[in-house]
C-alpha cells in the first residue's frame, strides 16, 4: 500500500462497487449524491449477478431481515424512506423464552420498533406479491440516481498501472479509478483476493442457520403476534436464537459458533421452541441457508484506489448488519468525495469509525460472554424473569433491564452503551435483589407473580 496524501477523483473518473447488498447500494447512493452537490461528473458500476426480484435461493441475500427504528428514521433524514410493501411486518415487542419461564418486553419508552424485511424477494415457493426486496428497493434507488447495475460475477481486482482492473468470470475487465468492495463475507471474492494479495487478510467467520417456515398470516397472528420470539436456553455454542414473524411466513434466525446438526437437533427439541408453534410441533421449513458471518475484520481494509466496506471491511458482531453498512458507506462515500481515493484519505478519514465499530465489538463479546453465564445458570435466569416481568408490570418507572435487553437483542444501542447501562448502581442493585429473591424459597413459590408459570415448560 503507498502513501499517497492526495488521490483525488476527477470529472469522468470511473468507480466499481463490487456487490449491490445494502452497502454498495447506499455507497453509490451516498456517493452520487454528494458527487452532485459539489459539481463531479463520475460514473458509477455496481457489479451484481444476483436478481433480488427473484423467489428462493436465486435471490436471497441470507439475512434474518430485522432494521431498527432508528436506522429507519435516520435513512429518512437521508431521503431513503421505506415503503410499506417492503416492511413485512412491524415488531411491537419481544418474547424472551427461558426455562424458568417467557416474558414478554414491550417497546421501550413506546418509540423503539422494530422492522422485519426480507432482503431478497421472500422464501421458495411464496407468492409474487408476497414480499419486496429491501436490498433491491436500494438498488433502484442508486439506479436514479446514476450508477448502472453490471450483472456479472467478478472473480478478481489488480493493479494496473495507476488504476484499478476489474475482472469478471465471464473473461471481461475493466479499469476504474476507485473499487469500492461491498461483496460481503460469503462471496468467493475474498477468498480469491486473499490468495491474490499477500498482505491482505479476510473477515474471521462463523456459519449461522437461517431457515423459513410457512405458516399463513392468520395463524402467525394468533400464535406469533406483533413479537419477535427470542430463546436464552443452555445450549452450547449458542449465542442468539429468534423466530421473526414475516407476512405469512416466519423466519428462523440461529447465531454463534458454527452452527451445526447436533446444534439444530438440540434447539429443535427444547420445550421452549416447540410451545412457540401451533400444537407444539415444528413444522418443515419451505427453505434454508448456512449463510457465514463476521467476526473480525478484514485486514487492511483500504488501500490507493480500494476500500472494503459493509460485511466485507468493518460490522457490528452478530446484530445490526445494515446499520454497519449504512454507517461505513456514507464515511468512505465522504472521503472518497471530499479527501480523495488514497489510502492516507482512508486512514485518517475512514479507518477511524471501523476501529470504533471494531473496539466496541470486543466490549459485545465480553457482553455475550456474560449472557453465556447466565444462560448456563438456572437461578441468574430466574434473577433476570423476575426483574423483567416486574419492569413490564410498573406502569411507570425505569425499565433497566427491559431496555438493555431490548437494545440487546435488536442492537439499537452499541454494545459499550449497553454494557455501561449494566453498571449504573441501581441496575445492579435491582439485579441483585431480584436474584435473591427470585431464588428464595419463598420467591420461587407459585404465589410469586413474577415466578407465576415458572415449570410450566421447563426442563426437569
Amino acid at each position: 500500500m503507498t502513501k499517497t496524501e492526495s488521490l483525488a477523483l476527477q470529472d469522468g473518473s470511473r468507480i466499481a462497487v463490487i456487490g449491490a447488498g445494502p452497502a454498495g447500494s447506499m455507497f453509490s447512493y451516498f456517493f452520487l449524491n454528494m458527487a452532485e452537490l459539489v459539481g463531479l461528473q463520475a460514473d458509477v458500476d455496481m457489479y451484481e449477478p444476483r436478481q433480488f426480484c427473484h423467489r428462493g435461493p436465486s435471490g436471497c441475500n441470507h439475512c434474518g431481515g430485522i432494521v431498527s427504528e432508528s436506522l429507519v428514521q435516520r435513512l429518512a433524514t437521508e431521503g431513503i424512506n421505506l415503503p410499506g410493501n417492503i416492511v413485512q411486518r412491524g415488531i411491537e415487542s419481544y418474547t424472551l423464552h427461558m426455562d424458568v419461564c417467557d416474558v414478554e418486553i414491550a417497546t421501550p419508552l413506546s418509540e423503539k420498533r422494530i422492522a422485519a424485511i426480507y432482503r431478497g424477494n421472500g422464501p421458495k415457493a411464496s407468492s409474487p406479491e408476497a414480499a419486496d426486496s429491501f436490498d433491491g428497493y436500494l438498488q433502484e434507488l442508486a439506479q436514479d440516481k446514476g450508477a448502472t447495475i453490471v450483472r456479472r460475477l467478478v472473480t478478481g481486482i489488480s493493479r494496473d498501472g495507476e488504476r484499478m482492473s476489474v475482472q469478471c468470470a465471464d473473461q471481461t475487465s475493466d479499469n476504474y479509478d476507485l473499487v469500492v468492495v461491498a461483496a460481503g463475507v460469503n462471496s468467493r471474492l475474498l477468498d480469491i483476493l486473499e490468495s491474490d494479495m499477500p498482505s491482505f487478510r479476510q473477515p474471521d467467520r462463523t456459519k449461522t442457520f437461517i431457515c423459513e417456515f410457512h405458516l399463513g398470516e392468520e395463524l402467525i397472528n394468533k400464535t406469533f403476534g406483533p413479537s419477535m420470539h427470542v430463546f436464552l436456553l443452555d445450549i452450547p455454542r449458542l449465542e442468539f436464537a429468534a423466530l421473526i414473524p414475516k407476512g405469512d411466513y416466519v423466519t428462523l434466525c440461529l447465531l454463534g459458533d458454527n452452527i451445526d446438526e447436533e446444534l439444530m437437533e438440540q434447539f429443535f427439541r427444547s420445550p421452549e421452541v416447540r410451545n412457540c408453534f401451533p400444537q407444539k410441533m415444528i413444522p418443515p421449513h419451505v427453505c434454508h441457508c448456512y449463510p457465514r458471518i463476521n467476526l473480525k475484520p478484514s485486514r487492511p481494509i483500504y488501500g490507493d484506489r480500494l476500500v472494503m466496506i459493509g460485511d466485507s471491511g468493518s460490522t457490528r458482531l452478530f446484530k445490526d448488519g445494515i446499520g454497519a453498512s449504512y454507517r461505513t458507506a456514507k464515511a468512505a462515500a465522504k472521503t472518497v468525495i471530499f479527501h480523495g481515493v488514497g489510502a492516507d484519505s482512508f486512514k485518517h478519514h475512514y479507518a477511524p469509525l471501523c476501529q470504533r465499530i471494531d473496539h466496541d465489538n470486543l466490549v459485545g463479546k465480553f457482553v455475550f460472554n456474560i449472557a453465556g453465564l447466565v444462560q448456563k445458570a438456572r437461578f441468574a435466569r430466574r434473577g433476570v424473569l423476575r426483574m423483567t416481568r416486574n419492569e413490564q408490570q410498573q406502569s411507570e418507572g425505569p425499565r433497566r433491564m427491559s431496555g438493555v435487553l431490548w437494545d440487546l437483542f435488536s442492537g439499537s444501542a452499541s454494545y459499550t452503551n449497553v454494557f455501561m447501562r449494566t453498571l449504573h448502581p441501581a441496575y445492579f442493585g435491582s439485579l441483585i435483589w431480584n436474584l435473591v429473591a427470585s431464588n428464595l424459597r419463598r420467591g420461587i413459590a407459585s404465589n410469586d407473580p413474577a415466578n407465576e408459570g415458572e415449570g410450566s415448560h421447563a426442563r426437569h
